[in-house]
């Protein structure tokens, strides 16, 4: 089934992106790598890279909105909830209203299930913040991360790229 081969190739790009070290002089080299790609490929995205709470890294390329903003911020929040991809979680849980039950305590307000969002994670230290990108549709967002990830840690981006749908 190609939503399971989908996930379980997300945990892979996870356990594969894995930084030694994470500093504001990285976040700004991915972003900018990001940056790059967007205006190379002329997409309406925005960018941005946080670690905890605090911003890093944001540019918002022509074509995108002042939604993306906000909508960077949500999946920034839900990749740090839940310590994995966003795109990896609206895989996992294709019924919104169950993820948002008031059971979860999640607040569509400030948590979105939608791609594009992937973890910092750094060795030794665990999950430290979020990269995100906003404009596309949510599994080409979460591709354009993977791609810039896998070339800034010199991964081989074609064994971990999401297959076309």
């Amino acid at each position: 089934m190609a939503k399971d081969d989908d996930i379980r190739l997300i945990v892979e790009q996870e356990k594969t992106l894995v930084f030694p070290a994470f500093s504001e002089d990285i976040a700004f080299e991915v972003g900018t790598r990001l940056r790059q790609l967007g205006l190379e490929r002329r997409l309406g995205i925005a960018i941005e890279i946080k670690a905890g709470e605090r911003p890093l890294f944001y540019s918002a390329l022509a074509g995108s909105t002042a939604d993306n903003a906000n909508w960077l911020r949500r999946k920034a929040n839900l990749v740090q909830r839940v310590s994995k991809a966003s795109y990896r979680a609206v895989l996992e849980y294709s019924e919104p209203q169950n993820y948002f039950s008031p059971r979860r305590g999640l607040d569509n307000a400030d948590y979105v299930l939608a791609g594009g969002g992937f973890p910092i994670w750094v060795k030794n230290a665990g999950m430290i913040g979020a990269v995100c990108v906003s404009g596309l549709h949510e599994r080409d967002d979460h591709g354009l991360v993977v791609e810039a990830l896998c070339a800034h840690l010199k991964q081989d981006a074609r064994a971990l790229m999401l297959p076309p749908p």
